[in-house]
């Protein structure tokens, strides 16, 4: 009697364990971890065309993660697209003069923000904004490929 009691035991900690796991890879997967770090700063970049840029996207130098999108708003005097990126505390030294584009993982993977380092020895504070002349929009491979489709048709008129 008393095995069958400590087999109910040991069955109900390892599903106890299963569901805390589960509970975990879920918050990981869908990033919701992020959410509790507060520590780091914000940047923020102005970008003519987002393309699928989404919330959460993530924000990379050298292909490294540095952050993440934390809000895309949309500025009605400028018509620009406003991304407000959350950088981890632990990189502090982004110069200035850096730029950020948005990149695109594989050939239809999701798109995240990219950012090159620049050379000044003055860094980026919090709600630090980069510069609009160093921003680079999505490349939206539907306008690519109509470009190259008219491109086409105008070289066959001639």
């Amino acid at each position: 009697m008393q095995s069958r009691k400590s087999i109910e035991i040991w069955v109900g900690i390892f599903v106890a364990l299963g569901i805390a796991a589960l509970l975990i890879l879920s918050m990981k997967v869908s990033h919701l971890g992020d959410v509790f770090a507060d520590k780091g700063y914000t940047l923020i970049a102005k970008f003519d065309n987002i393309g699928g840029l989404k919330v959460k996207s993530p924000v990379k130098i050298g292909g490294v993660r540095i952050g993440r999108v934390v809000s895309i708003r949309f500025d009605d005097t400028e018509y620009q697209a406003v991304v407000n990126m959350k950088i981890d505390g632990q990189y502090t030294k982004i110069p200035i003069d850096s730029s950020a584009s948005i990149l695109t993982a594989g050939l239809l993977g999701e798109q995240y923000i990219g950012l090159d380092a620049g050379g000044e020895e003055e860094y980026f504070q919090d709600n630090g904004e980069i510069d609009p002349g160093l921003t680079q929009s999505a490349v939206i491979l539907e306008k690519l490929i109509g470009q190259f489709l008219y491109n086409m048709a105008g070289s066959k008129d001639k």
